[in-house]
């Protein structure tokens, strides 16, 4: 293990536990856990289903499912016993800042397994993955984990949805020191979990608002956190997108600062913004209301003007770190009664995203269009089965926004599309599958985000 990530294990943990992770971890680079209780393999942290997360430790189980240790006769010791639940059940590892490599080993040497992965908030790494009778697989990606220091003593400004400013503690596993798995589906089988650092990535930096942000809980999911599915390595992606954001709010937040602490040569950019953009009035609801940086006079941006200029603004700083900015016009509205298309309600702001990329002479991408197309293809009745609200997408339309991006990324003819998975083009909005009855990635259980004392979660904008 590299020395930093061993001593950022070290200062969470215990001396004995310090110790013991020394012996076994620290000249293999990467954290090996068998699931199960049966014999342990060799090198690798035992994991039963009765251990829970502790901070002290490092590392542990998170669920309200019951989760249950299946022990076979046949297999080595990582592949003999797997953990399995009736419900969605999450493991997290307590580690520093950066981009992980992770292979999860599934399957059952007895038996069927079929599997679902995702990470952190509810990013979509591995669908549906079935493993026939006595079939064993890995599955490997890619995940970044971050928190909101910037340099020294200097950090993000965070809204209540992703700080309790009373414990002055993350809200949500975005922000908090932990790399977290989610494992679900009909029959999930994991025989282990391994987790290395890498530095050695292209990692795909996203801005944006809450129709890209990694939505928390069901029924809300977006482009950005199923982005993830249709890459492998050398791609991360980094989710930086965050409900209630505007251009230049990114800014005064100092989230732009973090992307620039961490954005390379040869790393990409997407941009998203325009929901909130034209909001010149009002509130905020992200924010509490003593808190001026909720007003929406300080971030409206006509669509014309200070908006395409925030953007190609961007776009060039990008172009400066020798990364490659993309800009993004925001899917369309629909009208959630009646399956109407609203392109209206976006007003120029999907034109002025595409005069943004012209003036910055930078890659663009038309979910905006495509967005159409494919409301339009799904039709008046199966339309709204992608949206929550008109606005927001749920997770199929999230999904199916996702797919409209990755054909976007090949038709700008972006180098990034060497590292996309072998069926992330076989899609066309005009023939959008699946459709709404045949999506079958597992929705996640509807949770309640804990939030300040007399303050309530804000709808996501």
């Amino acid at each position: 293990m590299k020395r930093e990530l061993f001593l950022g294990l070290c200062a969470a943990m215990s001396m004995a536990t310090c110790v013991a992770f020394a012996d076994e971890v620290q000249p293999k680079n990467v954290l090996k856990f068998d699931f199960g209780t049966g014999q342990t393999a060799d090198g690798y942290i035992a994991v039963g289903e009765a251990d829970k997360y502790d901070d002290v430790r490092g590392y542990g189980l998170e669920s309200d499912a019951n989760i249950s240790s299946v022990v076979r006769k046949k297999g080595d010791k990582l592949t003999q016993d797997y953990l399995t639940a009736d419900g969605l059940f999450k493991f997290s590892v307590k580690l520093p800042e950066g981009n992980y490599r992770v292979t999860v080993t599934l399957g059952d040497t007895e038996g069927t397994s079929l599997t679902t992965v995702k990470a952190e908030e509810r990013r979509l790494m591995v669908e549906r993955r079935a493993t026939e009778k006595k079939e064993i697989v890995t599955e490997s990606f890619l995940v970044n984990i971050r928190t909101p220091q910037l340099s020294p003593g200097n950090k993000m400004k965070l809204d209540v949805r992703e700080w309790d400013p009373v414990t002055d503690k993350p809200v949500t596993a975005t922000w908090d020191e932990r790399l977290t798995l989610r494992f679900s589906d009909e029959n999930p089988c994991v025989c282990g979990v391994t987790i290395e650092p890498v530095e050695d990535v292209i990692t795909v930096f996203v801005m944006g608002d809450s129709t890209v942000t990694d939505q928390v809980t069901e029924p809300y999911g977006t482009w950005g956190q199923h982005l993830t599915r249709w890459f492998r390595g050398p791609v991360v992606i980094a989710n930086h997108a965050e409900s209630g954001q505007t251009a230049k709010g990114f800014r005064f937040q100092r989230r732009w600062d973090k992307i620039l602490d961490q954005i390379k040569e040869g790393d990409y950019v997407f941009m998203q913004f325009g929901h909130n953009d034209l909001n010149q009035r009002g509130h905020d609801a992200m924010w509490a209301v003593e808190d001026n940086a909720g007003n929406w006079i300080n971030t409206y941006a006509d669509a014309l003007t200070d908006y395409k200029w925030a953007l190609a603004t961007f776009a060039l700083e990008v172009k400066r770190h020798g990364a490659i900015p993309v800009i993004v016009s925001p899917m369309t509205k629909l009208n959630i009664r009646t399956g109407e298309l609203n392109i209206a309600g976006m007003r120029e702001y999907p034109q002025g995203a595409r005069e943004a990329a012209e003036l910055a002479e930078c890659a663009f991408v038309d979910l905006n269009a495509m967005s159409v197309t494919l409301a339009e293809a799904l039709g008046k009745e199966q339309a709204p089965k992608a949206y929550v609200d008109g606005l927001h997408s749920n997770t199929y339309g999230g999904y199916m926004f996702a797919r409209c991006v990755i054909k976007g990324i090949k038709e700008a003819g972006l180098p990034i599309a060497e590292y996309l998975t072998e069926d992330a083009l076989d899609f066309d909005p005009a023939n959008p599958k699946p459709l709404p009855a045949e999506y079958t990635v597992p929705v996640d259980p509807m949770v309640e985000v804990p939030m300040p004392p007399g303050m309530r979660m804000p709808a996501r904008r």
